[in-house]
Protein backbone atom coordinates (compact mmCIF):
# COMPACT_ATOMS: atom_id res chain seq x y z
CA UNK A 1 0.00 0.00 0.00
CA UNK A 2 1.30 3.43 -0.91
CA UNK A 3 0.59 6.26 1.46
CA UNK A 4 1.47 9.83 0.75
CA UNK A 5 2.30 11.72 3.91
CA UNK A 6 2.25 15.47 4.31
CA UNK A 7 6.06 15.54 4.31
CA UNK A 8 6.15 13.42 1.13
CA UNK A 9 3.84 15.89 -0.58
CA UNK A 10 5.91 18.85 0.57
CA UNK A 11 9.14 17.20 -0.61
CA UNK A 12 7.71 16.41 -4.04
CA UNK A 13 6.33 19.93 -4.40
CA UNK A 14 9.68 21.48 -3.46
CA UNK A 15 11.53 19.15 -5.80
CA UNK A 16 9.24 19.81 -8.76
CA UNK A 17 9.46 23.58 -8.19
CA UNK A 18 13.26 23.59 -8.02
CA UNK A 19 14.40 25.97 -10.80
CA UNK A 20 17.70 24.21 -11.60
CA UNK A 21 16.05 20.83 -12.08
CA UNK A 22 16.17 19.73 -15.73
CA UNK A 23 12.83 19.68 -17.52
CA UNK A 24 12.84 15.89 -17.89
CA UNK A 25 13.44 15.51 -14.16
CA UNK A 26 10.61 17.92 -13.33
CA UNK A 27 8.30 15.87 -15.52
CA UNK A 28 9.47 12.65 -13.84
CA UNK A 29 8.74 14.14 -10.40
CA UNK A 30 5.28 15.24 -11.54
CA UNK A 31 4.56 11.76 -12.93
CA UNK A 32 5.71 10.22 -9.64
CA UNK A 33 3.47 12.64 -7.74
CA UNK A 34 0.50 11.75 -9.91
CA UNK A 35 1.16 8.02 -9.51
CA UNK A 36 1.27 8.33 -5.72
CA UNK A 37 -1.89 10.44 -5.65
CA UNK A 38 -3.80 8.00 -7.85
CA UNK A 39 -2.53 5.03 -5.83
CA UNK A 40 -3.70 6.65 -2.62
CA UNK A 41 -7.14 7.43 -4.07
CA UNK A 42 -7.51 3.87 -5.36
CA UNK A 43 -6.54 2.34 -2.03
CA UNK A 44 -8.78 4.61 0.04
CA UNK A 45 -11.75 3.95 -2.24
CA UNK A 46 -11.20 0.21 -1.95
CA UNK A 47 -11.02 0.56 1.83
CA UNK A 48 -14.20 2.65 1.83
CA UNK A 49 -16.04 -0.01 -0.15
CA UNK A 50 -15.14 -2.60 2.50
CA UNK A 51 -16.71 -0.69 5.43
CA UNK A 52 -20.02 -1.94 6.79
CA UNK A 53 -23.03 0.29 7.50
CA UNK A 54 -22.12 0.74 11.16
CA UNK A 55 -18.60 1.93 10.32
CA UNK A 56 -19.95 4.26 7.64
CA UNK A 57 -22.33 5.85 10.15
CA UNK A 58 -19.37 6.36 12.49
CA UNK A 59 -17.63 8.49 9.87
CA UNK A 60 -20.83 10.27 8.85
CA UNK A 61 -21.45 8.64 5.46
CA UNK A 62 -24.48 6.86 4.16
CA UNK A 63 -24.01 3.59 2.27
CA UNK A 64 -25.21 5.37 -0.87
CA UNK A 65 -22.56 8.12 -0.48
CA UNK A 66 -19.86 5.52 0.16
CA UNK A 67 -20.91 3.50 -2.88
CA UNK A 68 -20.84 6.62 -5.06
CA UNK A 69 -17.37 7.60 -3.84
CA UNK A 70 -15.89 4.12 -4.02
CA UNK A 71 -17.16 3.60 -7.57
CA UNK A 72 -15.24 6.61 -8.89
CA UNK A 73 -12.22 5.99 -11.08
CA UNK A 74 -8.87 6.67 -9.41
CA UNK A 75 -8.17 9.75 -11.52
CA UNK A 76 -11.41 11.48 -10.49
CA UNK A 77 -11.12 13.75 -7.43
Amino acid sequence: MTTLTRSDRAALERLSAHPSLPAVSRIAVQVAWLYLLWSQRRRSRIDLSLLDDHMLRDIGLSPKDAARESSKWFWRP
